[in-house]
Protein backbone atom coordinates (compact mmCIF):
# COMPACT_ATOMS: atom_id res chain seq x y z
CA UNK A 1 0.00 0.00 0.00
CA UNK A 2 1.06 3.03 -0.86
CA UNK A 3 0.82 6.12 1.39
CA UNK A 4 -0.20 10.06 0.21
CA UNK A 5 2.43 12.28 1.53
CA UNK A 6 0.55 15.27 3.11
CA UNK A 7 1.77 18.90 3.56
CA UNK A 8 3.48 17.93 6.78
CA UNK A 9 5.13 14.55 5.73
CA UNK A 10 6.52 16.15 2.76
CA UNK A 11 8.14 18.92 4.97
CA UNK A 12 9.39 16.09 7.30
CA UNK A 13 10.78 13.72 4.79
CA UNK A 14 12.84 16.91 3.03
CA UNK A 15 14.31 18.18 6.51
CA UNK A 16 15.45 14.51 7.11
CA UNK A 17 16.83 14.35 3.77
CA UNK A 18 18.78 17.76 4.13
CA UNK A 19 19.40 16.29 7.76
CA UNK A 20 21.50 13.81 5.89
CA UNK A 21 22.56 15.08 3.03
CA UNK A 22 24.39 17.73 4.95
CA UNK A 23 26.11 15.85 7.82
CA UNK A 24 27.93 13.86 5.47
CA UNK A 25 29.65 17.22 3.95
CA UNK A 26 32.49 19.67 5.48
CA UNK A 27 31.76 22.70 4.91
CA UNK A 28 35.54 23.87 5.50
CA UNK A 29 36.42 22.53 2.31
CA UNK A 30 33.58 22.60 0.00
CA UNK A 31 35.29 24.56 -2.79
CA UNK A 32 38.93 23.68 -1.90
CA UNK A 33 41.11 21.23 -3.67
CA UNK A 34 41.41 17.71 -1.29
CA UNK A 35 44.41 17.79 0.66
CA UNK A 36 44.90 22.26 0.27
CA UNK A 37 45.00 23.80 3.82
CA UNK A 38 42.77 26.92 3.84
CA UNK A 39 44.27 30.41 3.61
CA UNK A 40 46.12 32.34 6.24
CA UNK A 41 44.70 35.44 7.26
CA UNK A 42 47.14 38.35 9.54
CA UNK A 43 44.82 40.65 11.97
CA UNK A 44 46.66 44.01 12.48
CA UNK A 45 45.32 45.60 15.77
CA UNK A 46 43.79 48.82 14.97
CA UNK A 47 43.77 50.82 18.00
CA UNK A 48 39.87 51.66 17.87
CA UNK A 49 39.56 55.47 17.67
CA UNK A 50 42.10 56.97 17.86
CA UNK A 51 43.73 59.08 14.62
CA UNK A 52 46.45 57.44 12.45
CA UNK A 53 49.95 58.62 13.57
CA UNK A 54 48.49 59.23 17.11
CA UNK A 55 48.39 57.24 20.33
CA UNK A 56 45.79 57.86 23.12
CA UNK A 57 48.50 59.48 26.26
CA UNK A 58 45.43 58.52 29.07
CA UNK A 59 44.69 62.11 29.62
CA UNK A 60 40.91 62.09 29.78
CA UNK A 61 38.28 64.48 30.83
CA UNK A 62 34.27 64.81 30.65
CA UNK A 63 32.08 67.64 30.72
CA UNK A 64 29.61 70.10 28.37
CA UNK A 65 30.97 70.73 25.17
CA UNK A 66 29.47 73.52 23.20
CA UNK A 67 29.98 74.68 19.47
CA UNK A 68 30.90 77.98 17.81
CA UNK A 69 31.20 79.33 14.13
CA UNK A 70 32.98 82.60 12.61
CA UNK A 71 29.33 84.25 13.47
CA UNK A 72 29.73 83.55 17.20
CA UNK A 73 33.36 84.20 17.21
CA UNK A 74 33.71 87.65 17.41
CA UNK A 75 36.08 87.58 14.19
CA UNK A 76 38.03 85.09 11.81
CA UNK A 77 41.39 84.49 13.91
CA UNK A 78 41.80 82.23 16.69
CA UNK A 79 43.89 82.79 19.89
CA UNK A 80 46.90 80.72 18.11
CA UNK A 81 46.79 83.45 15.39
CA UNK A 82 45.11 80.99 12.72
CA UNK A 83 42.10 81.60 10.34
CA UNK A 84 39.20 80.10 12.10
CA UNK A 85 37.30 78.06 9.87
CA UNK A 86 33.69 76.66 10.63
CA UNK A 87 34.54 73.53 8.80
CA UNK A 88 37.69 73.02 10.50
CA UNK A 89 38.53 70.41 12.66
CA UNK A 90 39.62 72.24 15.62
CA UNK A 91 38.21 73.09 19.16
CA UNK A 92 38.85 76.00 22.00
CA UNK A 93 40.53 74.51 25.38
CA UNK A 94 41.26 76.78 28.82
CA UNK A 95 44.47 74.87 28.83
CA UNK A 96 45.61 72.45 26.40
CA UNK A 97 48.58 74.02 24.17
CA UNK A 98 47.88 74.76 20.88
CA UNK A 99 48.31 71.60 18.27
CA UNK A 100 47.56 69.42 20.80
CA UNK A 101 44.97 66.45 18.84
CA UNK A 102 41.80 65.61 21.15
CA UNK A 103 39.60 62.94 20.24
CA UNK A 104 35.63 64.16 21.12
CA UNK A 105 33.38 61.44 21.77
CA UNK A 106 29.52 62.74 22.15
CA UNK A 107 28.26 60.72 25.57
CA UNK A 108 24.57 61.16 23.92
CA UNK A 109 25.41 59.01 20.69
CA UNK A 110 29.13 57.86 20.40
CA UNK A 111 30.34 60.01 17.60
CA UNK A 112 33.53 60.60 17.52
CA UNK A 113 35.76 63.09 16.18
CA UNK A 114 39.70 64.16 16.12
CA UNK A 115 40.08 67.70 16.88
CA UNK A 116 43.25 70.20 17.18
CA UNK A 117 43.16 72.72 19.87
CA UNK A 118 43.63 76.05 18.19
CA UNK A 119 42.08 78.41 20.36
CA UNK A 120 41.11 79.30 23.95
CA UNK A 121 37.75 79.12 25.87
CA UNK A 122 34.89 77.98 26.13
CA UNK A 123 34.19 81.35 28.41
CA UNK A 124 31.51 80.24 29.39
CA UNK A 125 31.35 78.82 33.10
CA UNK A 126 30.48 75.03 33.20
CA UNK A 127 32.03 74.05 29.58
CA UNK A 128 34.91 72.26 29.10
CA UNK A 129 35.64 72.49 25.20
CA UNK A 130 34.34 74.60 22.03
CA UNK A 131 34.55 72.62 19.00
CA UNK A 132 33.70 74.36 15.07
CA UNK A 133 30.36 73.92 14.11
CA UNK A 134 31.62 71.43 11.68
CA UNK A 135 32.65 69.07 14.55
CA UNK A 136 29.87 69.88 16.21
CA UNK A 137 27.62 68.40 12.85
CA UNK A 138 30.03 65.18 12.85
CA UNK A 139 29.91 64.64 16.41
CA UNK A 140 25.72 65.56 16.29
CA UNK A 141 24.58 67.92 18.44
CA UNK A 142 24.58 71.04 16.06
CA UNK A 143 20.53 71.59 16.72
CA UNK A 144 20.94 71.64 20.86
CA UNK A 145 24.35 73.78 20.89
CA UNK A 146 25.05 71.82 24.41
CA UNK A 147 26.22 67.68 24.97
CA UNK A 148 28.18 65.37 27.22
CA UNK A 149 31.37 64.40 25.68
CA UNK A 150 34.62 62.58 26.97
CA UNK A 151 37.67 63.88 25.40
CA UNK A 152 41.29 61.92 25.25
CA UNK A 153 44.11 63.49 24.61
CA UNK A 154 46.18 61.80 21.99
CA UNK A 155 50.01 62.46 21.29
CA UNK A 156 52.08 61.23 18.08
CA UNK A 157 52.92 58.02 17.47
CA UNK A 158 56.21 57.28 17.65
Amino acid sequence: MIARLTFGNRKLLWGGISTIFLTGCDFATLGRPAGTSPPSVSVKRIDEGAHPGYKKTGEVFSGTVSWYSVKTNGGTRTASGERFSNSGETAAHKTLPFGTRIQVTNLANGKSVVLRVNDRGPHTKGRVLDVSIGAAKKLDFVGRGITRCRIEVLRPDE
